[in-house]
């Protein structure tokens, strides 16, 4: 958003911080739910999966519970990695339809 002079808008300039965070987040919700659910199903202790993720305990049981301070998008790609899957990022131009451009998280 610009003012009536062309310039950036603080309130812009914070909106779109927002936003990207919201962003941000959502996705590593995404890829912190399909983590959970991969450790659940081998039936690893904290301690089991905080080896093969090699992190602490404490984090794994963050981890668990979505509490993802300190997790980076890229670190829990990583984290899939270990668990064996393979992370395929595809990107195209976004359908007309929508007003903008997303990033998702598709398991399968």
């Amino acid at each position: 958003m610009t003012d009536a002079s062309g310039h950036v808008t603080t309130t812009a300039v914070f909106h779109d911080s927002v936003v990207k965070k919201e962003r941000d987040e959502k996705t590593k919700i995404q890829l912190a739910a399909k983590i959970s659910q991969l450790l659940s199903q081998r039936g690893l202790t904290q301690e089991q999966a905080a080896a093969l993720l090699q992190i602490k305990q404490p984090k794994v049981s963050a981890l668990m519970r979505s509490n993802l301070e300190g997790f980076s998008v890229e670190r829990l790609l990583k984290f899939l990695n270990a668990l064996d899957c393979d992370v395929d990022i595809v990107v195209r131009i976004k359908t007309s339809h929508r007003r903008s451009a997303r990033i998702q998280v598709k398991a399968a």
